[in-house]
């Protein structure tokens, strides 16, 4: 392996001009300042019902579950009410299952659970994102080592190898690798200014210092990125994965279905926006009255544990959560864009670049094989927006100009002759995702006090600040651990993996 070192010393790189990058460069620290600002924005809404259409969501077949249960009888009582039928929730039941199934306790009753969704299935982030299924391997560790301690920045490292892990055991084990279109390869981390070189520098060696595994990572000059891939920055690269996130999601749904049937029950209902929530007044056929009142359209569905799945709109029911201590929704853009060079030439490599701002992968050639020109995913182009970085924006249904100018010209700067310069996009759209980290009980703080009690059984795992595929599916694990040591009377022990500073407990 080539080392950092001898890396830095072999090239000598220029910041990019507008010719050769279209968006703005090295915002990080300004979009983070942002998040740390105080809001005069109300909290976010139910979601738009015209949603812009996405590649994932509104191919003709993708998504055969997206009217599911929006018809016919509501599920009116459930012991889990999981309100979003995204990748967290899908999660959600899953995990339930797989605990409650795992239990010893045969005459435990069964469980019910029932996953709410406002618009089709999977239609929020989780059938908008990049597509990414890849765990960063040393990015940011500096900053996340002074600023949580080197052992919790080492558990956000943990989390998403655990998660990434995880997910694959399930892919191969159901044999799903074809049906949710995955693809192992390299991903590529592109430098593209010398304060990313030196960032990146930084972090590989804090990291490698702390004992984190960066094995994998390999350094790329200049001039191998420039034979291999086209674009004359340097890079570094390790293993990862994408996939068609809908697809997988889909997938998760129908094995929870069959996994514990004596022990669970799940019923889904899209188009079924919960407006509201409430402490419930009625009695259940079960041997307690519920705890909740959750109020939609089409009735009122009691039950005695919430999970609020609803990411970016989760202040829409829990207003308090609003804001820098809680919930910030951003908008990001994605397009599907048709490279101009085949498969072949443009390799199946996942990438980011420009502070994590843009990323994008190659779809599968499923014709032409490698002679085909394939399909790009791209996404980023928020730090075009203007200075407000689309904060606090939950609205789906359009996209901006300006956004989609950076992201139109963005890989024809990057990559001369493999991209088209002015080609439109066969599908471009919007993308609702919100910072920063909340898993665990839903708390509210009254001056020095932490109140639990008004919102007993209400949980949550959201705010994965863009980084949902490699941290849901395990922050799903981790609450539905809380929620079932609950219901049987234990204590709950976070797992390892799980960075402390994620849990509500830790940031009232």
């Amino acid at each position: 392996m080539k080392s950092l070192q001898a890396l830095l010393a072999a090239i000598v790189i220029q910041s990019p001009t507008m010719s050769s990058l279209s968006v703005p460069i090295l915002q990080l620290d300004a979009s983070q300042a942002i998040l740390e600002l105080p809001t005069l924005k109300a909290p976010a809404g139910l979601p738009v019902p015209n949603s812009t259409h996405s590649f994932w969501i509104n191919t003709p077949g993708a998504n055969p579950l997206a009217k599911e249960g929006s018809e016919g009888d509501l599920t009116l009582d459930a012991d889990v009410c999981i309100i979003g039928a995204g990748i967290t929730g899908v999660s959600a039941a899953y995990h339930l299952a797989k605990q409650l199934g795992a239990r010893d306790d045969d005459d435990a009753p069964t469980v019910k659970a029932v996953i709410l969704e406002a618009r089709d299935f999977c239609s929020g982030a989780t059938g908008r994102n990049g597509g990414h299924l890849t765990p960063v391997v040393f990015s940011h560790f500096s900053d996340r080592a002074k600023t949580y301690g080197t052992e919790e920045a080492k558990k956000i490292y943990a989390l998403e190898h655990y998660t990434a892990d995880e997910l694959l055991k399930i892919i191969e084990a159901q044999g799903l690798q074809t049906i949710v279109d995955l693809v192992a390869s390299d991903h590529i981390g592109l430098l593209v200014t010398e304060k990313e070189v030196q960032d990146a520098k930084v972090d590989f060696d804090a990291a490698e210092s702390a004992g984190v595994n960066v094995n994998d990572v390999t350094w790329l000059s200049k001039a191998e990125v420039k034979q291999t891939y086209g674009a004359s920055y340097p890079a570094w690269k390790h293993a990862g994965h994408n996939l068609w996130p809908l697809k997988l999601v889909t997938q998760l749904y129908h094995l929870t279905q069959k996994l514990s049937p004596r022990k669970f029950q799940l019923h889904l209902h899209t188009n079924t926006p919960v407006t509201s929530i409430s402490p419930s007044t009625s009695v259940t056929t079960s041997t307690n009255s519920r705890r909740w009142s959750l109020a939609t359209p089409r009735g009122a569905v009691q039950c005695s544990y919430v999970l609020h799945a609803t990411n970016a709109y989760a202040s829409h029911l829990l207003p308090h959560m609003h804001g820098p201590t809680g919930i910030i929704p951003t908008r990001g853009q994605v397009m599907a864009l048709r490279a101009a060079a085949p498969t072949a030439e443009i390799t199946t490599a996942s990438w980011g670049a420009n502070q994590g701002f843009e990323y994008w992968f190659p779809r599968p050639a499923v014709h032409g094989g490698e002679s085909e020109n394939p399909l790009i995913i791209l996404g980023g182009g928020r730090e075009a927006s203007g200075p407000d970085f689309e904060t606090y924006v939950t609205d789906d249904s359009v996209v901006r100009e300006e956004v989609g100018k950076g992201l139109r010209e963005f890989l024809p700067g990057l990559f001369p002759g493999k991209y088209e310069k002015g080609r439109e996009p066969e599908m471009e759209w919007a993308s609702i995702r919100c910072f920063p980290r909340l898993v665990g009980p839903v708390l509210i703080s009254n001056g020095n006090e932490t109140i639990a009690d008004d919102f007993k059984g209400q949980y949550i795992s959201a705010g994965y600040t863009g980084h949902g595929m490699p941290r849901a599916f395990a922050c799903a694990e981790a609450v539905v651990g809380m929620i079932t040591a609950e219901m049987a009377g234990e204590t709950w022990n976070p797992p390892n993996w799980l960075p402390r500073h994620f849990l509500t407990t830790e940031r009232v």
